[in-house]
């Protein structure tokens, strides 16, 4: 579902059912995505508790050198 929803597109979530409920795993690139991820599966399954572990990735190039020891 994710993966075919042309405003969604997402194919790095891996979607886990337990008993009590779903389990979202994996990495976006904004929390605004993370939110309209976990508010499409809602309205997918209205009467199932969705538990989110999808940590955002930074989009950026840092700011900082990163000096090795």
């Amino acid at each position: 579902m994710l993966a075919e929803d042309p405003s969604v597109a997402e194919q790095g979530i891996t979607v886990v059912r337990r008993e009590n409920g779903l389990v979202l795993y994996g990495e976006v690139e904004s929390p605004h995505r993370r939110e309209e991820i976990l508010r499409r599966v809602a309205e997918r399954f209205p009467d199932t508790h969705v538990t989110s572990d999808i940590g955002v990735i930074r989009t950026q190039a840092p700011t900082q050198v990163e000096e090795l020891p």
